[in-house]
């Protein structure tokens, strides 16, 4: 390569925030270099000699005519066009095989007197690892489906490229041969060689003074030999621009006096898979031919992969100045999803889906899995003369809805149908495109895009004209739904990255509409949905001002892998509805996300590319070529809030980091919550014990109602010493625990746990597993979730520890049960009756459900009927999100010099402020959780109990949020000293302290502003006043909201 020269040079060099270029359909923006090579070959010196032997080692094995070895041996060595990369790197023993097998295969062509069927196969990967040797036939231009070039570049990813590591790293070198096999045969060879990647242990000292990576200091040794000056260059700025994006980087070059181009794409190091080979059938796929490639791998954790593109001679193909931005442009989403099942590479541009219709495709694909095996009108049928709160028709409807959702509808069936209908899912690409397809700009109406062109060529139909065409093709009921909920997709995408020109998974901001109000009553404010190469995931939320954890669902095996699949939305329905009624005295409604990574990804990955596909649809894009604007539907900006959950505690601070290198100033302190305190001025939970202190006013509630004495009560407890809320209840209470269940086994003592012990683990957070046996007394035993065939105290031989751990909730009695962590559901309406024993006494007198949906609300439900005090988790476990609502509070209140200042520690130590302002978010929480737990009791010991208190803290919740959505639509929040008043009460005093109210009204966002106020107004009037409050009760209550401006 050569040092690019551009029509515009300094456009093409750097947009305005010091990016590299990267060209869209930018004509403006094409780079060119010379036309010079940008690898030089060492010529190897030992070639005659290494010939020699070979030829007398060929002669030796006595297979080939001893009277045409020297003419095989010169063909193989002089006209092939083989490089000399290849003979210096292999032995003579394996040289002579290899003309050997030449031979063999063009005497089987010879006898089947077709030439074409020639087929060349030679394979040596090294057994030390130290890399490999393909040759085989290829036709230019042409993705093969049968034959050695079949699979040869999906081996090559598979086995070297994408699992290198900087410590473990292949480079590849490919060209094809410039001779024909043979006088009669015209296939040319393809050659790959793979090495492993030699990074010296000293690099070269680095000659840069501004700080950047030294391309010099991080190559492996073969590539500085072999690679031009001008390559160096053009890598080196790859290289950078690769370090300060998160997704792949990409240039186009023209080569002077040819119709030659190069395509650069850079990426770090593991960011996707398949990639290589997946862009072989791309480039076939607008019929252009790669002379060479290269993937270059380099101790900083980047790759760089350069094609060297040619259009095919005589192909009826579009001409490659056009071609090859198509190939820039679908890169991108190859980047995303390199494996898809519906792009039938080398089909042609006449053939089924170029890679934007495929990708479209498979999109719809996922979608229809996750909302066509919806349940219709035989369930809700069923369900309206089914009694819900009969265990038996409840756990009868259970059963029904898991089978509606696993046989109507597989992945394998709706794939069947999308293959089967490619002619209308065009169509319906079509109908998606026109709505998000990007206006073009001036300089790309010069020169339109393929894709641009592809849509122009189709006549697009209406919605209903799209319907009539489907109805009237398909030839079932079932392929009808599958494509119908295509164009239910197409009408509720609001927004999309799909033609965002980098990206490194897809992201769409969906309508709820389309949800139907039999299976969710409750309709989401505003859904996202992203789809990665190695997961899919959602985002729910169910008010504009919304915050709550995202999840990562990791599955053991394919089974249960299907089964997270199938319930995947549900479950974030049902955690972000719950979120909603625990989310009742905090300015936010409930929010939640969820990531199924694929078997094997890599779950932080998989958590990144979600992360940055979303911040893609809320940071408007301003770079061209890189970040551009999109179709935006919705209209209006949007701002979410994510927090910690299972698999994502420690993610927290890259994604507000990324958060802010991707341009979000004002609002990446408050993008994540549960952030490290040390370094960016989170405010962790279990530290503090923030949900622990909320669970802890339920128990303390009962014991204090009651008149209970703590030393009395014995206890059961899910969720372990090793767990936030498991350890913090631990060192919190004071009682006779006399089982505790977590992740690593069952821990049981009759006569008490050794508290000791139990405390020890806590504070070192270690699971039961570690409990010293030795402080058990003769009746009690650790059952571990690995142990087999263990014997009891009482005689009882457990068979499968982890079969014992999950059952083990059900089969302990004590006055006091504290789910503390444990999968959702783990108490439903199956197995409920097993707290119960045949005198119909329950286990447990009291239940404070900590862990989120420990029990289903039939079960709940079922154990309050047999008088069981009942706290469910939304009333519980709301003091985690009140720390974090507070913590959301802080970094949009401060600047981002006060936050650095106040809330990120110095030299490991919190300021003042900082531990101030935690004192008050504990105090708030104890409050809080205090006032609810106070409203619930009075409410119940009001009606004798008629109303079980999970129906009353359910009704409680969706009173305060429907009058803070009445409140948030009222005027107010706009009389100026109620809102003063109620501000000054409902922002912590550290914070109005130090900015003072002034300041805080200016930067906090106004729908923020109204939610906090309307929340505190909602709260503390419901808690004040009852769920049966009357208007005159709110009139004197408002009275005196500006009593404090």
């Amino acid at each position: 390569m050569s040092t690019p020269s551009s029509r515009h040079s300094a456009q093409a060099e750097t947009d305005p925030t010091g990016h590299l270029a990267v060209p869209g359909q930018h004509a403006d923006l094409v780079q060119r270099v010379k036309n010079v090579p940008g690898y030089t070959t060492p010529v190897f010196k030992g070639k005659e000699e290494q010939r020699a032997k070979v030829q007398a080692t060929v002669a030796q094995k006595g297979f080939v005519p001893r009277e045409l070895v020297a003419n095989e041996v010169n063909w193989f060595y002089t006209h092939l066009g083989i490089d000399d990369t290849y003979f210096q790197a292999e032995s003579v023993e394996v040289i002579s095989d290899h003309i050997i097998a030449l031979f063999g295969a063009k005497v089987l062509a010879y006898t089947k007197h077709d030439p074409s069927k020639l087929v060349i196969d030679l394979e040596k990967i090294d057994e030390g690892g130290n890399g490999a040797t393909f040759i085989h036939t290829s036709s230019p231009g042409m993705t093969t489906t049968e034959g050695p070039g079949a699979s040869c570049e999906t081996r090559i990813d598979e086995l070297f490229l994408d699992n290198s590591t900087p410590e473990n790293a292949y480079r590849l070198e490919t060209y094809r041969s410039q001779g024909s096999i043979s006088a009669t045969a015209s296939q040319q060879l393809r050659c790959y060689f793979v090495t492993k990647c030699n990074f010296p242990r000293n690099p070269l000292a680095s000659t840069r003074t501004d700080g950047k990576t030294d391309i010099r200091a991080v190559s492996d040794p073969i590539f500085l030999e072999k690679a031009s000056e001008n390559t160096l260059e053009i890598y080196q700025r790859i290289m950078w621009s690769v370090e300060k994006r998160y997704g792949p980087v990409m240039e186009v070059f023209e080569v002077e006096g040819s119709r030659e181009r190069r395509v650069v794409i850079g990426y770090k190091m593991g960011g996707t898979k398949k990639f290589f080979s997946a862009l072989s059938n791309l480039y076939h796929f607008y019929s252009l031919y790669s002379a060479r490639k290269y993937v270059e791998q380099f101790s900083n954790g980047v790759t760089i992969i350069s094609l060297y593109l040619n259009p095919l001679p005589g192909a009826n193909a579009p001409p490659i100045e056009h071609s090859i931005f198509q190939v820039m442009k679908e890169a991108s989403l190859l980047y995303c999803l390199p494996d898809n099942p519906f792009f039938y590479a080398g089909k042609g541009p006449s053939g089924d889906h170029a890679v934007q219709e495929a990708t479209y495709a498979y999109c719809g694909w996922i979608f229809a899995q996750h909302f066509c095996n919806r349940l219709g009108q035989a369930y809700l049928a069923l369900k309206n003369i089914l009694d819900e709160t009969n265990p038996t028709h409840a756990s009868v409807l259970n059963d029904i809805k898991r089978r509606f959702r696993e046989e109507t509808f597989t992945r394998e069936s709706i794939a069947q149908v999308i293959h089967g209908h490619a002619e209308l899912i065009n169509l319906l690409y079509v109908n998606f495109a026109m709505t998000h397809y990007p206006e073009t700009d001036e300089a790309a109406q010069l020169m339109p895009t393929l894709s641009y062109q592809r849509l122009r060529t189709q006549m697009p139909l209406s919605d209903a004209e799209l319907y009539d065409k489907i109805r009237r093709t398909v030839t079932n009921k079932h392929e009808l739904q599958v494509l119908e909920s295509f164009l239910i997709f197409n009408k509720n995408v609001l927004k999309t990255n799909f033609y965002q020109p980098t990206k490194v998974a897809l992201s769409f901001r969906l309508a709820p509409e389309f949800l139907p109000e039999v299976e969710y009553p409750k309709k989401p404010f505003g859904m996202f949905f992203i789809i990665g190469g190695e997961f899919r995931g959602f985002h729910i939320r169910f008010k504009d001002v919304a915050r709550g954890g995202i999840r990562i669902v990791m599955s053991r095996n394919r089974e249960n892998y299907s089964i997270n699949q199938r319930m995947l939305f549900d479950e974030n329905y049902a955690l972000a509805s719950t979120q909603s009624l625990k989310n009742k005295d905090i300015p936010e409604g409930g929010a939640k996300g969820t990531i199924l990574p694929s078997l094997g990804a890599n779950p932080k990955l998989c958590f990144e590319k979600y992360v940055d596909a979303v911040i893609d649809l809320l940071i408007p894009g301003q770079t061209p070529g890189i970040k551009e604007k999109l179709v935006d539907h919705y209209g209006k900006p949007e701002l979410l809030f994510f927090g910690p959950d299972e698999g994502t505690a420690d993610l927290m601070d890259w994604a507000a980091l990324h958060a802010r290198a991707r341009g979000a100033e004002t609002w990446w302190k408050s993008f994540t919550t549960g952030k490290s305190a040390e370094l960016l001025g989170g405010v962790p939970h279990d530290v503090y014990g923030m949900t622990s202190l909320s669970v802890r006013q339920y128990v303390l509630g009962i014991y204090k109602q009651l008149g209970l004495r703590e030393k009395d009560i014995t206890k059961v407890q899910t969720g372990g010493p090793d767990g936030d809320l498991g350890s913090n209840e631990i060192l919190l209470s004071s009682d006779k625990t006399i089982a505790v269940i977590d992740g690593s086994g069952v821990l049981h003592d009759p006569a008490g746990i050794n508290r000791e012990e139990l405390v020890r683990l806590a504070k070192l957070r270690k699971p039961v597993a570690f409990f010293d046996t030795s402080k058990l007394t003769k009746d009690g035993y650790l059952v571990k979730v690995e142990d087999q065939d263990v014997k009891l105290p009482s005689g009882e031989v457990v068979l499968d520890g982890t079969d014992f751990r999950n059952g083990a909730h059900l089969r302990y009695k004590a006055d006091l049960l504290v789910p503390c962590g444990g999968r959702p559901e783990a108490v439903n309406i199956s197995n409920v009756s097993a707290l119960v024993d045949a005198d119909g006494k329950p286990h447990f007198k009291y239940i404070v459900e900590g862990a989120n949906l420990f029990l289903t609300q039939q079960a709940r439900l079922f154990l309050e009927k047999r008088k069981v005090v009942l706290f469910k988790d939304s009333s519980a476990n709301k003091g985690g999100v009140t720390s974090s609502s507070l913590e959301v509070l802080a970094g949009l209140g401060l600047s981002s010099e006060e936050y650095t200042e106040h809330m990120i520690f110095k030299d490991g130590k919190p300021s003042e402020f900082y531990q101030s302002y935690v004192r008050d978010i504990q105090r708030i929480i104890i409050e809080n959780a205090a006032n609810e737990f106070g409203c619930i009791w009075r409410e119940h010991a009001r009606l004798q109990g008629a109303k079980p208190r999970t129906i009353i803290s359910d009704e409680l919740s969706s009173k305060l949020n429907d009058l803070q959505e009445e409140l948030e639509n009222s005027d107010l929040f706009d009389d100026e000293p109620s809102k003063r008043g109620v501000m000054h009460r409902a922002i912590p005093k550290t914070l109005v302290d130090k900015v003072g109210l002034d300041a805080l009204l200016q930067r906090l966002p106004v729908p923020y502003q109204r939610a906090l106020f309307s929340s505190w107004v909602a709260s503390h009037f419901i808690y004040k006043y009852g769920v049966n409050a009357s208007s005159v009760d709110f009139f004197h209550f408002a009275r005196d909201l500006a009593s404090t401006a």
